[in-house]
């Protein structure tokens, strides 16, 4: 009986669309760093207040990309933060 759950769970988690986990953020996405403008524009806005994000300052705004919340300047793509998704 295991095996046939084990194989269900198997197709069902295979044939989801999104992602199970978040993926790491891209290994030149850091503080200080800039995030390119197809990544950028790729990414989804984020509710801060419903994330449990700290409040993005004057010119910044919080993403979802790759599974991953980017808080970069959204006129330069300068990078404040990052935090990794749930």
């Amino acid at each position: 009986m295991k095996p046939i759950v084990i194989a269900a769970m198997a197709a069902l988690i295979a044939g989801s669309a999104a992602p199970a986990f978040a993926q790491p953020p891209h290994h030149d996405w850091h503080k200080g760093g800039r995030i390119e403008h197809d990544d950028w524009n790729r990414g989804q806005p984020v509710d801060w207040k419903a994330h449990h994000l700290h409040r993005p300052g004057r010119g910044q705004e919080w993403r979802q990309v790759d599974g991953n919340y980017v808080l970069a300047a959204a006129a330069t793509g300068l990078i404040a933060g990052i935090a990794l998704a749930h």
